[in-house]
């Protein structure tokens, strides 16, 4: 199959809407828009962090990795 490698990122969520969510792994000059239908959003336990799970394709797209 040629399902993409998924990744685990840690961050922070600065803006949502009801479609996308406005992510960051620290750097918040560096925001990316994510659409909420490609990712997958956990907590983390730690207050403002969450886990964001998205194809790895995309956060190369985005420059999250």
């Amino acid at each position: 199959s040629m399902k993409s490698d998924v990744i685990d990122i840690d961050g922070s969520i600065e803006a949502k809407t009801e479609k996308a969510v406005l992510f960051h792994d620290g750097d918040k000059s560096k925001a990316v828009w994510l659409a909420r239908s490609q990712i997958e959003i956990s907590e983390t336990g730690f207050a403002g962090i969450v886990t964001v799970t998205l194809p790895e394709w995309l956060a190369l797209e985005k420059g999250l990795i």
